[in-house]
């Protein structure tokens, strides 16, 4: 069966689980180098525990987008102009939308995310932040086509994308997302997304495997919520975080470690891990400005500008829905 949610519609089974989320992770477990889709980190507790690694001192991406969002007000007013229903996808707890939504003059805010009941107390905190401006929460998968809100259809739309979320995604997935954004908000929309830049390795593996072990919770998580959701036995306590730089690849990676041999179940269907096997649970690509234009242009979007911190760590950048060209 489906159930409506929002605006949005989850395919959901007779026993009320999400059929993409059981799909995704035992075709993901059925591999050689078994891997989730980072995206089902983000349940209720996921989503919690990722807001409390933003406020961690090593991982700086909060604090620097936050200085770019802080500091410069008056150019992204001037480059996006007033008037626009502001669609922000993964809102999550939309800790950084109000240093936007200040600043534009928006005629709407319309935050997209997967995790409903963080959503909907999110979107009333900025509703009393903000009584005049009109909120429409959806709950939606965003890797696909939304249906926006009839209220917001004939209005410009400025989607914004923060925390470098992009870079959780290999450049194929990546692009798709971009084209799917493009299509959800229109021919004559912009971007406003976040790219983290590449920078000093032990600054990165830091950044995702903080000392105080909030990463290796957020990242266990996971496995706990297959077991919740899914039927499933995997020993979580038997699992270990790891984050690893790719320097092929310009990312780190998420790892869920197995410190031995282990047989479980999800779903009905049966796996196995020997000891140091792991389940790839998150990629985060790093950004040069030519591999980040580059990534925006196969995605249908034309950047136009593009802010960084004061340590050029992190970089905002805004881009116009690209018209279709028959030849270069």
């Amino acid at each position: 069966m489906t159930t409506e949610k929002g605006l949005a519609l989850v395919d959901l089974d007779d026993d009320g689980v999400d059929r993409a989320f059981r799909s995704d992770v035992i075709d993901g477990l059925s591999q050689a180098q078994k891997a989730v889709p980072a995206r089902w980190l983000y349940d209720d507790a996921g989503s919690q525990l990722f807001e409390d690694i933003t406020r961690l001192e090593e991982y700086y991406p909060t604090r620097a987008e936050t200085e770019i969002l802080t500091r410069r007000g008056a150019e992204f007013a001037a480059a996006i102009g007033p008037g626009r229903a502001v669609v922000e996808f993964g809102s999550g707890s939309s800790v950084k939308t109000p240093l936007l939504l200040s600043q534009i003059d928006p005629a709407a805010y319309v935050p997209l995310d997967i995790s409903g009941d963080f959503l909907r107390a999110a979107a009333a905190d900025l509703s009393a932040k903000f009584p005049g401006l009109p909120v429409h929460p959806v709950e939606a998968d965003f890797m696909r086509r939304v249906e926006l809100p009839d209220d917001v259809a004939g209005m410009p739309k400025l989607g914004f994308f923060p925390g470098s979320t992009i870079g959780n995604m290999v450049p194929r997935t990546a692009v798709e997302l971009l084209r799917t954004m493009r299509e959800t908000l229109g021919a004559d929309s912009c971007l406003l997304i976040g790219m983290d830049l590449i920078k000093n390795r032990q600054v990165l593996k830091a950044a995702y495997d903080d000392a105080s072990g909030v990463t290796a919770e957020f990242n266990r998580n996971l496995a706990r919520r297959i077991n919740r959701e899914l039927g499933g036995t995997i020993p979580v306590d038997s699992l270990a975080h790891e984050a690893r730089w790719n320097d092929e690849f310009a990312r780190i990676e998420m790892h869920l470690v197995a410190q031995r041999d282990m047989e479980f179940a999800v779903a009905g269907h049966e796996f196995a891990l020997a000891k140091g096997e792991s389940i790839h649970t998150e990629n985060s690509h790093k950004f040069s400005r030519r591999s980040g234009n580059m990534l925006l242009l196969a995605g249908g979007w034309t950047p136009t500008h593009r802010w960084l911190d004061s340590e050029e760590r992190f970089s905002l950048i805004l881009a116009e829905a690209t018209i279709p060209r028959s030849a270069p």
